[in-house]
């Protein structure tokens, strides 16, 4: 049993001091891990690491703020070994706050490339996700298709659906697009999209498909991997996804990743656990549990990913949605993109 659970409420102070009795071991034969993961996704590799290695894992899922807000209160007083959370600006925003210590690992910086960590290597993507265009072949030809950009054609009046501004996933998408292309050509754009929707932005991606599906809108923004948990349940699913060339700026990438807690009380042991996170075993669990690209360029994506063709990911470092978030933020607001 875990003894590290799920708490949706306020954390509590006292609440960690019970942890830290409860949880941290002195013999380095168990680890405590903070993740924004779901425990469906997570949990099978936790399981297989203690099966090969023999360390147990106790862990908590919640969302990555109330996380990050917990490392905060704790403290040095901290029972968390690792932090995993979704999307490079949470990363970027939790090594920013002190969360993280720097990893001295050859292991990792050969097996992630450069793009998908930390500079200062606080953290490491552990798997990839690419957010990128949706649409149904139906009454759209991948023809008409260019880029991002291009979603803010007159052509696509009343027929975009889009996610709300207010998920990082979205967030971290118009940064790199401010990178790429400027704040100003970035607010033209993000104006137009506004002017194209078809309806009310959506909560989450698996709604924003259904709504093609039903005919509320034909082509969207999704991460990858919603498509491939809907295709998992419907292989007839009858939507595609279009790869921006590389040309265009290529296809905008984004990562789960980790890092060891400032003041982890098994250092040692998180390092190799992070380490094997990188490798092969790991690797491929993410992969095929939930649709992902592995982040190590060595390991084969599931075979129903790989059916979605090969693309060009943007060459922005994925540091940059962390960086520019904020302002990201700002000009989404300004545009009306709500």
């Amino acid at each position: 049993m875990n003894c590290v659970k799920k708490n949706n409420g306020v954390f509590l102070v006292l609440a960690a001091v019970s942890l830290v009795a409860a949880c941290t071991s002195s013999d380095d034969s168990s680890l405590v891990v903070y993740s924004a993961r779901n425990e469906q996704l997570i949990k099978p590799v936790f399981d297989l690491y203690e099966q090969e290695t023999g360390i147990h894992i106790d862990f908590v899922t919640d969302k990555a703020e109330v996380l990050m807000q917990r490392l905060v209160a704790e403290g040095d007083n901290s029972p968390a070994d690792l932090l995993i959370t979704v999307d490079a600006g949470n990363l970027w925003h939790a090594a920013r706050e002190g969360l993280f210590q720097a990893v001295d690992s050859p292991v990792l910086m050969a097996n992630i490339p450069g793009h998908l960590r930390d500079r200062d290597r606080q953290w490491f993507g552990i798997s990839v996700r690419a957010r990128t265009i949706v649409y149904d072949p139906a009454v759209v030809s991948p023809d008409e298709l260019v880029d991002y950009f291009d979603l803010a054609n007159p052509k696509w009046k009343g027929q975009l659906c889009l996610r709300t501004s207010k998920k990082v996933y979205n967030q971290s998408l118009v940064a790199m697009l401010i990178a790429q292309h400027g704040e100003q050509e970035t607010e033209e754009a993000v104006r137009s999209w506004v002017d194209n929707l078809a309806t009310d932005v959506f909560p989450d991606d698996t709604q924003l498909m259904k709504a093609i599906l039903a005919g509320q809108c034909q082509l969207g923004v999704v991460n990858s991997y919603y498509f491939g948990r809907l295709q998992k349940t419907q292989p007839d699913l009858p939507l595609a996804l279009f790869w921006p060339d590389a040309i265009d700026g290529g296809v905008h990438v984004n990562v789960a990743g980790a890092g060891v807690t400032r003041f982890a009380p098994h250092p040692e042991t998180a390092i190799a656990f992070l380490e094997w996170l990188s490798q092969p075993t790991a690797q491929a669990v993410f992969a095929s549990v939930d649709m992902e690209f592995p982040a190590n360029p060595a390991v084969d994506a599931d075979p129903l990913v790989v059916s979605w063709g090969t693309f060009e990911a943007s060459p922005v470092d994925v540091v940059t949605a962390g960086e520019l978030q904020a302002d990201a933020v700002r000009l989404m607001d300004r545009a009306g993109y709500h």
